[in-house]
């Protein structure tokens, strides 16, 4: 394999609008997805909230962000996406932005024409009205494109039937992009014939189904090598832009941490004086800085569709997902006892770290393609 060349040094920096972008966002979850709603909704088995949902997506505009104007969209790019998702790990807000607004646009755009099926939909995406999600595994890695998901499909009748696990937000998508054998398909979710039955999340902000196929009728949208390169754009878009979620976890669970240190006291002085858990937190510091410059250049890359755009994303992914883990693990640990309880929403960023950690592929999984990537062969 010839590793791909590197592409002109990107920009890492946040551009104004994307700083305007992240300020609406913040804004919008700090009066709509407090630690103390979001913790409520995860109780009640119904993370997800349609109106914070209606005011993000449409609103806001940021389920538009990677579709063309013409096509009802922003026309802006996975940098300025990115911003988004790092919010959403910033505040572990439950909503299908991930898996709706990046991967299954990101698929859609892939296959779409001016007068298709799949261009329709996008507007529909675009303005908030409806939600997608592509049916393969949570855990799906992009080199996983070929035969992640792929179930039956009848051709003659036009339906498709299977079962595939562990699909992140399939419960409440509105369509489900299905990979048939004879290639990729949209499938209203709302129809005889299909059927998601909820699984137990670790993370409980973001709902897992098993989803049963039984002769539901599918639309085509593209077959043979396009869906394929479809499926595995989706995914690295999706892995890419995870990473911005596993930084905005990260960089809460220090800025909360060392919040938290400056206050508590112990013999009279801040515990966040005592030398052990400085050197903790400005290692931790220390990682978050650098889970930035990967996760910015994995945005960057995507946004450019860069020649070693993979290249990234396998690295920021390798490195980020530990970060959170280790973010949010420390958060819990240096809170002491109130870390331990379930008011505290320390648990929260942990468990969707830990779930984070195995999405899109695990960070082994995306050494390896490091590795063949750049052609270093593991010893």
């Amino acid at each position: 394999m010839t590793a791909p060349q590197p592409s002109a040094t990107p920009d890492l920096l946040y551009s104004e609008d994307e700083e305007d972008l992240r300020s609406a966002v913040r804004a919008l979850f700090a009066d709509r997805a407090d630690h103390a709603a979001v913790l409520a909704r995860a109780e009640s088995g119904a993370p997800y909230d349609p109106q914070l949902w209606k005011s993000l997506a449409g609103g806001i505009g940021a389920a538009g962000l990677l579709v063309p104007e013409k096509l009802g969209g922003q026309g802006a790019s996975y940098r300025e996406a990115a911003v988004v998702a790092e919010e959403i790990g910033r505040s572990v807000a439950p909503a299908p932005y991930l898996t709706s607004a990046v991967v299954a646009t990101t698929v859609l755009l892939a296959v779409a024409d001016a007068q298709g099926p799949a261009a329709a939909l996008l507007g529909d995406l675009a303005e908030g009205r409806r939600t997608a999600a592509l049916l393969v595994p949570f855990s799906a890695a992009p080199a996983d494109a070929a035969h992640a998901g792929v179930v039956a499909a009848d051709a003659d009748a036009g339906t498709v039937s299977g079962t595939v696990r562990g699909v992140a937000d399939a419960a409440g998508a509105d369509v489900l992009l299905v990979r048939g054998a004879d290639g990729l398909h949209a499938v209203e979710a709302h129809q005889d014939g299909v059927t998601a039955e909820p699984l137990v999340p670790f993370d409980l902000t973001r709902p897992l189904a098993a989803v049963r196929l039984d002769g539901a009728t599918a639309v085509p949208l593209a077959t043979g090598d396009a869906a394929t390169d479809a499926v595995r754009q989706g995914l690295l878009a999706g892995a890419g832009l995870l990473a911005s979620e596993q930084l905005g976890v990260a960089e809460w669970c220090l800025a909360e941490t060392v919040r938290y240190t400056r206050e508590r006291h112990q013999f009279n002085r801040p515990v966040g004086s005592f030398q052990a858990l400085k050197h903790r937190m400005a290692q931790l510091w220390l990682e978050v800085v650098s889970a930035r410059a990967a996760a910015r250049n994995a945005a960057d890359a995507l946004a450019t569709s860069a020649p070693d755009a993979a290249l990234a994303v396998a690295v920021a992914q390798s490195y980020c997902s530990g970060v959170a883990v280790h973010a949010a693990e420390e958060c819990v640990q240096l809170h002491g006892g109130i870390g331990m309880t379930w008011e505290h929403p320390a648990h929260l960023y942990l468990k969707r770290a830990k779930a984070d950690s195995i999405a899109y592929g695990t960070a082994g999984r995306h050494r390896e393609t490091v590795a063949d990537l750049a052609e270093l062969p593991a010893p």
